[in-house]
């Protein structure tokens, strides 16, 4: 990108971001008030991204019998927090772009729900292996504009949500970002992080949150995602290093199939990250399966090989499993648990994979026997955590 683009950038960004927030702070204070409030320890919370596609799609879901609104329920049932991913223009779905997120925050907050925002910074998925770029962003080149397209992109989004009240609790600045990010299509670079680079793009999607929370009084929580808390405990040692530091949340995946912490071992991994790091721990993805059955054309993701002794793929397996999960995070002085699409259950609905659910034998509820809710539900009882605090 050369220099007269640049200028031309740097031009439309600051145009833009002084429309977006002099449009902002011309809404009148009460417009802005959010009643939901910051959810409080133990965190036990779920993934329902997917809710809406499905729901379009025919999926339904049932209660003893009874057909039942899953953010309704899983609010009565005792979540906490809803976590939602944010794809930047996913042309491949209609789904997980920013009106289908404004939808499902509005049902979060309806249900009196606290919500995660995970900001995927590309147009589809990405993981410990692919960090994608947006198609948007493709022919940037300069370092600084690609940080401050980070920086536009995530500020803007937070204010179109607050115009709305519909501003999140907790932000995620990326997704797994376990390699460097952004980087583009294709590329083979993914051993090796330029930390001048990733701290860079890194720290200026958390200064957007940070100067949001400081303009709209919300005191937003943000969060940085790491798949295995293996690989956390050497990447937040680098962050450190690069001065990486301005967030409140170490999340975690984990997933017993591949991690190299046992279930007993995991309080371990957390003790270490929330001491030295001194920040909060919080597992923000996980999950189980209930059986080894699959319903539909879709393969399960999770099989044989996710299964660890002692807790077999029955609802109860399921159950005592996320229950003994929370105990260690909350042993170790973690805040608590999210689980991964609990209701990704089998629909009309297609991935690039496959026709259905790679999900539905993971999800709270029974395939089987009409979408019926299954005893994981108990995960959000918090009597069963004898590390949590008592109100």
């Amino acid at each position: 990108m050369d220099s007269s683009r640049i200028n031309i950038f740097y031009l439309k960004l600051f145009f833009s971001l002084f429309l977006a927030t002099l449009s902002f702070l011309s809404c009148k204070r009460s417009d802005l008030k959010n009643q939901i409030q910051q959810p409080k320890a133990p965190i036990l919370g779920a993934d329902l991204s997917y809710v809406n596609e499905i729901e379009d799609a025919s999926a339904f879901f049932t209660s003893e019998g009874d057909t039942i609104d899953p953010y309704s329920y899983f609010a009565e049932k005792g979540a906490n927090i809803i976590r939602l991913r944010l794809w930047h223009n996913p042309e491949h779905s209609p789904y997980s772009n920013f009106e289908d997120v404004k939808r499902s925050i509005k049902r979060a907050h309806d249900a009196g729900v606290a919500v995660l925002l995970d900001f995927h910074y590309s147009d589809f998925w990405v993981d410990p292996q692919k960090q994608e770029r947006p198609k948007a962003w493709d022919e940037i080149q300069d370092n600084q504009v690609m940080a401050d397209s980070i920086y536009n992109y995530t500020y803007q989004t937070l204010i179109k949500l607050a115009k709305e009240n519909l501003q999140p609790q907790w932000v995620q600045v990326g997704n797994e970002t376990n390699i460097e990010i952004l980087q583009a299509k294709n590329s083979e670079n993914n051993d090796t992080i330029n930390w001048r680079r990733n701290a860079l793009l890194l720290n200026k999607g958390v200064k957007a949150v940070r100067d949001f929370s400081q303009s709209s009084n919300s005191a937003i929580k943000i969060v940085l995602h790491i798949a295995q808390p293996e690989n956390a405990l050497n990447w937040f040692k680098d962050a450190q290093t690069n001065d990486v530091t301005d967030f409140d949340i170490i999340g975690l995946s984990y997933y017993s199939k591949w991690s190299t912490y046992a279930l007993g071992d995991l309080h371990r991994a957390i003790d270490s990250l929330k001491t030295t790091y001194k920040k909060e721990v919080v597992v923000v993805e996980t999950a189980y399966p209930h059986t080894l059955k699959n319903i539909d054309a879709a393969g399960n993701i999770l099989g044989e090989d996710a299964i660890i002794p002692n807790f077999p793929a029955t609802p109860q397996g399921q159950k005592n499993y996320l229950i003994k999960l929370t105990n260690e995070v909350l042993k170790a002085g973690g805040l608590g648990v999210i689980y991964w699409e609990p209701a990704w259950v089998t629909s009309s609905s297609s991935t690039l994979w496959g026709t259905g659910s790679h999900w539905d034998n993971a999800t709270f509820f029974d395939a089987f026997n009409s979408n019926e809710a299954l005893p994981a539900f108990d995960f959000f009882n918090k009597e069963n955590y004898k590390y949590a605090e008592k109100e």
